[in-house]
């Protein structure tokens, strides 16, 4: 399968530019040069950057400079610690993977995807100056399985204007079932040569989010534990194989852009999972990037993850 060079070891750094208070102080200090630094120390050849749209775009669309100045900040930081980065478009003008968000239309009025289109244009125009050291994943976790044919047109339409000034920028697209494995399938053919597919992983939930209060898909009071869960390499290689397929069909690459553990579970047990999966990604050449750094309950520099930490940056 086709490598997504550059973008094989990494980790998110959720909380920042998205899913944030988007006070002055968060975006500001959250994340900061030595933290760059200390990924990299890890031997990490890249970072995940979420971005919500209102950090790059005031009320009425039209570009935020400022915004667009934090996140060039972040690129060259990023760079100057020997780090890759992908630029995330965590959330858009009419939707949001989080329904708490209140973000609705997106796949049902042409104008927020004209507006999407516009930003990625804008994104590529100010960000194709760093082609070899960026990647552009165009929207988060896409959720119902009705959107796919509107998703479809709509990611090529993106990738058409994102190719007029970022030539050869890696783009990565994710499937519905929020970035699913299992939904890459029915994504249309790449765009281009530098078109590859993306999707997260957080199997079995009922392990991953043991705890969770967010979803109403697992009991949040269940406690479970990886010998419990009876989590294989085997289990991810089925997980996956329909994504595999689809990807050596279409002579591309696979991404997955967010997989990790509560900190409610074991840290002991979350190091056997990170274990397990790797082994996978690594068999199939899937690059990653693990959630999440720093706090979003999945913080692998956070206090929870201290017995295991350097052991578990092995695993990433």
């Amino acid at each position: 399968m086709k490598e997504l060079k550059g973008f094989k070891r990494g980790v998110d750094l959720g909380g920042w530019f998205s899913q944030c208070d988007y006070s002055k102080e968060t975006l500001d200090s959250y994340i900061t040069p030595a933290d760059f630094a200390r990924i990299a120390s890890w031997g990490l050849d890249h970072v995940r950057l979420p971005i919500d749209y209102n950090i790059l775009e005031k009320p009425d669309g039209s570009c935020d400079n400022e915004g667009f100045a934090r996140v060039e900040t972040a690129v060259k930081t990023a760079i100057a610690n020997g780090l890759n980065i992908i630029i995330d478009l965590h959330k858009t003008a009419g939707f949001s993977f989080d329904n708490g968000e209140n973000e609705t239309g997106f796949f049902e009025e042409r104008a927020y995807r004209d507006r999407f289109i516009a930003l990625w244009e804008q994104i590529a125009r100010h960000f194709a100056k760093y082609d070899g050291s960026i990647a552009f994943e165009l929207l988060n976790e896409v959720t119902d399985q009705k959107y796919i044919t509107v998703w479809n047109e709509c990611a090529n339409e993106c990738i058409a204007a994102v190719r007029r000034y970022a030539k050869t920028v890696p783009v990565l697209v994710g499937s519905y079932w929020n970035n699913s494995a299992s939904a890459v399938k029915d994504l249309s053919s790449p765009y281009d040569e530098n078109t590859f597919y993306n999707f997260h992983c957080y199997d079995p939930l009922k392990f991953t989010h043991q705890g969770a209060t967010w979803t109403d898909m697992i009991d949040p009071a269940e406690r479970i534990s990886f010998d419990e869960a009876n989590i294989t390499e085997d289990s991810f290689e089925q997980l996956f194989a329909s994504a595999i397929e689809k990807a050596e069909k279409e002579n591309t690459g696979l991404y997955c852009g967010e997989y990790g553990v509560i900190d409610i579970a074991d840290p002991e047990d979350a190091l056997k999972w990170f274990k397990v999966i790797n082994a996978v990604f690594e068999r199939h050449n899937i690059g990653r990037a693990a959630w999440n750094y720093k706090g979003k309950d999945f913080g692998i520099i956070d206090d929870h993850m201290s017995p295991v930490r350097d052991e578990l940056v092995k695993y990433l």
